[in-house]
């Protein structure tokens, strides 16, 4: 698809929005946002936060980098940091979803040693999936492991965020949850991270255990 094709799909979008919602966009622009999440995802074309969560213009607060990293504070990107600065800090967003992807490129590059050698700034984000390539191990298959390492490098992210003075204080208030998903891209399906169960679990089995839990407590 050239920059063509982009520009008239832009200009039919455009004119769609303002025949269906025409009042939306005028709340949006004359009241600000007031996102419900701060979403941490994979740059890949392939997994589109709107389109995964169904959720309209401002409701969330999207950084997109390769294999949704989030460097630790004392390595941290200056980017992914103010993001996190503005969104928990500024807009007081309640939740922030790591999601990471089946088949991420990134982290089956990190598994087979890092990218080639003049690509050095990829090759120095890679670094940051190393310690989720460890955690995955070698049993099984190559397919088997690459999941693993998927699942691993969202997991290496949350505690990532810890390490920050702000994410920390936040959910030590109770006021920011964190969650981890893994879509898959095949399945068009979300796994979302248990942490009672200690692994990744269907998202409609998630859902259905939250219900029972809630229920008890009525």
């Amino acid at each position: 698809m050239g920059s063509h094709s982009i520009l008239t799909q832009h200009v039919q979008a455009v004119a769609n929005w303002h025949q269906h919602e025409r009042e939306f966009l005028q709340h949006l622009a004359d009241h600000g946002q007031s996102p419900d999440a701060l979403y941490i995802g994979c740059s890949d074309s392939r997994v589109v936060p709107e389109l995964l969560t169904a959720s309209s213009p401002g409701r969330l607060f999207v950084v997109r980098n390769i294999a949704n990293l989030v460097p630790p504070v004392d390595h941290a990107d200056a980017s992914v940091g103010a993001a996190l600065d503005y969104a928990v800090g500024h807009l007081h967003v309640p939740h922030l979803v790591v999601c990471g992807h089946d088949g991420c490129g990134g982290v089956k590059a990190a598994m087979d040693g890092g990218a080639e050698a003049q690509f050095e700034s990829l090759n120095e984000w890679l670094r940051g999936i190393a310690p989720a390539v460890a955690r995955a191990g070698t049993e099984g298959s190559r397919i088997e492991q690459w999941r693993r390492a998927v699942e691993a490098n969202v997991l290496v992210q949350l505690e990532n965020l810890l390490t920050f003075p702000l994410i920390r204080k936040a959910v030590e208030a109770e006021s920011l949850k964190l969650h981890g998903w893994v879509f898959d891209i095949k399945a068009l399906a979300l796994r979302v991270y248990d942490a009672d169960y200690g692994e990744f679990v269907p998202s409609g089995d998630f859902l259905r255990d939250l219900d029972a839990e809630r229920q008890q407590e009525l």
